[in-house]
């Protein structure tokens, strides 16, 4: 079978022994690229808004995103417990061993609710349309989420369920399995892939998924919401609210390529003769990141059907009390 190995130059550190990696970098690419697609929509749209304003915003903005992602990672996505058991964990970037390694574990669902809970209260507090600041905003989030997906695929995380795909990768820290378990087996019959013996732990290849959602979750989200939705909205809040089903519709399929969290697999299970989590055998078993796409799809279709009436019925009072 064909399959390509990861690129033996990539490292999680930007320069070996110290403790600057590309995946923080690419945190910081991602809020700068976010924020230039912002400026230019206020400079756009001749608001009136100071670079002080926008830089606040994005202050709670980013604060709101990393607390809320990385205490959703540590409570949501961590079945042993450990952190809801010592909580002072959740924000230790020290391995058992003393090492600096950072914040392990960002959820992006986590990030949403913190981030939108941050720019909420920003806007309340300064009387700013959350609606006009959130479509600017969520036009703007994909590009920059790009680039936080390209820093998991350097980190060699994130990646895919077993694929016999030309393009399936072999990720050197990836999860491998005994040789002599039937689903190997038959993998490799079936693909022609290598067993040395039933005795040894294969690593087989698996989808880049991280690559998936750079260019589907970022790229392509970001391209229609850029060029198709935003020149074109119809309310206040239509971007936001496309924001919301473009990406939790991306999320949800993609989740099919993409390895299950470990100690999790599928909560909700339709068919459970099929939930091998390290491959694509059933549409009907689904993961906790399908499930929380699904209720930010939910919430888009709710902002579509509500907003225009609420948008309009303001305005016809705004109009009214002026005639008045």
């Amino acid at each position: 079978m064909a399959y390509v190995f990861y690129p033996s130059w990539l490292s999680p550190e930007i320069i070996p022994g110290l403790p600057f990696r590309w995946y923080s970098l690419m945190y910081l690419v991602a809020f700068a690229v976010a924020y230039v697609l912002m400026a230019y929509q206020v400079r756009e749209r001749r608001l009136p808004v100071t670079t002080d304003e926008l830089l606040n915003f994005f202050f709670w903005g980013i604060v709101g995103l990393l607390l809320g992602a990385r205490i959703f990672a540590a409570l949501v996505y961590d079945p042993s417990g450990t952190y809801l058991r010592n909580p002072l964990l959740i924000f230790w970037p020290f391995d058992e061993h003393g090492r600096f390694v950072g914040l392990r574990g960002m959820s992006y669902h986590g990030g949403l609710i913190g981030g939108t809970l941050g720019v909420l209260l920003y806007c309340l507090r300064h009387k700013k349309d959350v609606l006009e600041w959130g479509d600017m905003l969520t036009a703007s989030i994909p590009l920059g989420y790009t680039f936080g997906r390209l820093g998991n695929f350097i980190n060699g995380e994130l990646y895919g369920r077993v694929s016999a795909l030309p393009w399936a990768m072999i990720f050197p820290e990836a999860e491998r399995f005994p040789a002599k378990e039937s689903w190997v087996q038959e993998f490799a019959q079936r693909t022609g892939f290598p067993l040395p013996s039933s005795n040894v732990l294969v690593n087989l290849p698996r989808h880049p998924s991280q690559l998936y959602e750079a260019l589907f979750e970022g790229i392509v989200l970001w391209a229609l919401l850029w060029f198709l939705v935003r020149p074109r909205r119809p309310f206040k809040g239509a971007v936001l609210a496309w924001y919301l089903i473009g990406y939790g519709g991306f999320r949800f399929v993609l989740e099919y390529f993409r390895q299950p969290d470990a100690g999790i697999g599928f909560p909700i299970m339709l068919e459970p003769s099929k939930a091998n989590p390290h491959l694509l055998l059933s549409l009907f078993n689904f993961t906790t990141g399908q499930i929380l796409s699904f209720f930010m799809i939910l919430a888009g279709v709710i902002l579509l059907l509500v907003l225009p009436r609420i948008t309009g019925r303001t305005s016809r009072k705004g109009t009214a009390s002026h005639t008045e």
